[in-house]
């Protein structure tokens, strides 16, 4: 699938079949999610690989809203890791992350698995349960939980383009 059909197509998904998704896989959509660009090279990010069933349920905890991490097999967090920004306090590890998350979501689907952007930032409750959980260094704040599986729901591709929205030039 080409970049473009991935992004059009890409449907957020929290339905999965119970196969898991080989290791293999998933380290491609770490490495995805790594080629992202970030503010100043910052690179603020780290990524948890989360396959442990007991871990998995542990996180549904802090957030029951979030069935989809009870159906996968497979997570991928991303952190900010405040230690490596150059410039303190700017919050561009938000960013960073974002874009990486968005660059895995992306290839998951091209690869034809399901994903879906779970929050745990800018939640304290959530942020606080899963730093304890997972012994994440003080600097190390979870930012959003990707839960991967093969999909167990079809969505249609939906046409988001809005012409309303769109400017040049000015508004």
């Amino acid at each position: 699938m080409d970049a473009v059909t991935a992004i059009m197509t890409r449907r957020s998904i929290r339905d999965y079949s119970p196969h898991p998704v080989p290791a293999e896989l998933i380290r491609i959509l770490v490495e995805a999610g790594m080629c992202a660009p970030s503010a100043f090279n910052e690179r603020s990010q780290d990524f948890i690989v989360i396959n442990d069933r007991k871990i998995l349920d542990a996180i549904f905890n802090l957030n029951t809203k979030a069935l989809q991490i009870k159906k996968a097999t497979v997570a991928i967090m991303i952190c900010g890791n405040q230690g490596r920004e150059k410039f303190k306090g700017q919050g561009y590890w938000q960013l960073d992350g974002a874009v990486a998350a968005e660059n895995i979501l992306i290839a998951a689907n091209a690869m034809g698995l399901g994903a879906v952007w779970t929050a745990i930032y800018p939640y304290p409750d959530r942020i606080a349960g899963v730093k304890k959980l997972l012994n994440l260094p003080e600097e190390v704040i979870p930012l959003t939980i990707i839960p991967i599986g093969y999909p167990g729901e079809q969505k249609p591709r939906e046409n988001r383009f809005e012409s309303s929205r769109l400017h040049t030039n000015g508004w």
